[in-house]
């Protein structure tokens, strides 16, 4: 139905065109495939939470800049073309212009018209629509002034390597539906708070893969995994997540940062909170954030990073950088080296290896950075895996701590069959959850 949507809608826009002569092939399949890519956009844009903008680059020479990380298919005129054509036909209209992620874009939104147009569509964009086969998942980004920004690089046995293992996990997380088993009326309390929060992106439910991102132009610092929806969301909803409409839950590695740094240097950390030790037990969060700082830092930061904030405590950011550095002497010399993009790609190399065991098994496990989310009946495996992986690195163990989540309401009984029942009021309640996962487990078989 959505691919006779784009057909109907790029009629429509031809049909307002000027033009004395049609499009050459070639050029009238890039500007059909411009125009899906618009209406893709916005209709993932359309169903998250909350709804929001859309943007798109409307200068000429980002379309033939760095090709490893452009759409290939998508060239400036015919993208122009098909922009200003919604505009015209009225299906979109201009919300801003200015800068986004670095880079100058114009923010669009649907139109009525076209919005109602959009509802109308069957299923749902993270079912229907599958990311492209050739996009990089791969990327390389380096400081240059003070904008990170995308770069190229040759391909090596080595990113090769990342690549197809990065495919062969996106794959499997593919054929796997992850959710977010809420009431309706809490959706519109994370779409309200989301919004206040400028580090915060709305929840896309068809952001399925995953990205891996290299620091400081180098395939050996950063690396860890990016762009899956369940990482934008805050800690206290994760437990809600769901896997095939299964509960989950979430294993999460013990102060990650302080083993990775006592361990790869041989040094004893001992068994007391390598956070709660610097401050008698309080202040855990402010401690671990001020920590994570100075392993990431390049200078002394003699100043308090912005997003640490420090109003519960009865000390100045240069005493407690001094409790970090005298509690843990044994490694204050790593501090403020850069060392933290270092350990990330050990952290991230980790990550790998939990997700491609189960990928294996063609099963699940959601990352963020330090812990990752399963159907709760493979939480031994899932404790097992991450123990593995992690000594495999370090030669060494490290605590593991979980959270058994929410019970939930299952769609099907044990043995396959749909739920016969009456509508509840829990039904009423988590009745978009329950839309979701039916729509998938109904179909999923025939879900790319």
């Amino acid at each position: 139905m959505f691919d006779e949507f784009v057909k109907e809608i790029t009629s429509e826009l031809e049909a307002k065109e000027s033009r004395k002569r049609a499009r050459s092939g070639d050029a009238q399949g890039n500007f059909e495939y411009a125009v899906r890519f618009i209406l893709e956009g916005l209709w993932k844009k359309s169903l998250s939470f909350p709804p929001s903008e859309s943007f798109i680059n409307l200068r000429s020479g980002y379309y033939s800049e760095l090709p490893r990380y452009k759409d290939q298919k998508l060239t400036y005129r015919q993208v122009k073309a098909a922009f200003e054509g919604m505009i015209e036909c009225r299906f979109i209209e201009i919300t801003s212009k200015g800068s986004h992620f670095k880079e100058l874009l114009t923010g669009f939104v649907a139109t009525d018209q076209l919005t109602e147009r959009l509802e109308n569509l069957e299923g749902h964009p993270a079912f229907v629509l599958s990311p492209p086969s050739d996009e990089e998942i791969i990327i390389l980004r380096d400081k240059i002034g003070d904008q990170k920004v995308d770069v190229d690089y040759k391909d090596t046995p080595k990113t090769e390597r990342f690549r197809s293992n990065l495919k062969k996990i996106n794959q499997c997380f593919l054929k796997h539906w992850a959710d977010l088993r809420i009431k309706n009326i809490e959706y519109q309390r994370l779409a309200e708070r989301i919004l206040q929060d400028e580090d915060k992106e709305p929840i896309d439910l068809s952001r399925r893969t995953l990205t891996r991102i290299f620091a400081n132009g180098s395939f050996e610092q950063g690396g860890r995994f990016y762009r899956g929806w369940w990482q934008n969301i805050p800690s206290e909803y994760r437990p809600f997540i769901t896997i095939d409409e299964a509960i989950t839950t979430e294993y999460d590695y013990s102060q990650l940062s302080p083993h990775m740094l006592y361990f790869a240097y041989n040094y004893e950390m001992g068994n007391e909170d390598a956070y709660d030790r610097v401050l008698d037990g309080e202040h855990h969060d402010v401690v671990k954030q001020a920590f994570n700082a100075m392993v990431q830092a390049n200078s002394p930061l003699n100043l308090k990073p912005d997003k640490i904030n420090m109003d519960g405590l009865e000390m100045e950011w240069k005493d407690l950088r001094r409790r970090i550095l005298d509690t843990h002497k044994p490694i204050a010399h790593l501090f403020f080296d850069g060392i933290g993009n270092r350990l990330q790609y050990k952290d991230s190399c980790i990550a790998e290896s939990v997700m491609l065991q189960f990928a294996d098994q063609n099963q699940v496990a959601l990352p963020i950075h330090d812990s990752f989310i399963m159907r709760q009946g493979f939480a031994g495996d899932l404790e097992e895996a991450m123990r593995r992986a992690f000594y495999d690195e370090f030669q060494s163990d490290i605590p593991i701590k979980h959270e058994v989540i929410v019970e939930g309401v299952a769609l099907f009984e044990d043995d396959g069959s749909p739920r016969t029942e009456a509508v509840t009021k829990d039904d009423k309640e988590h009745s978009q959850w329950y839309d979701r996962n039916t729509l998938w487990l109904s179909n999923k078989g025939n879900f790319r």
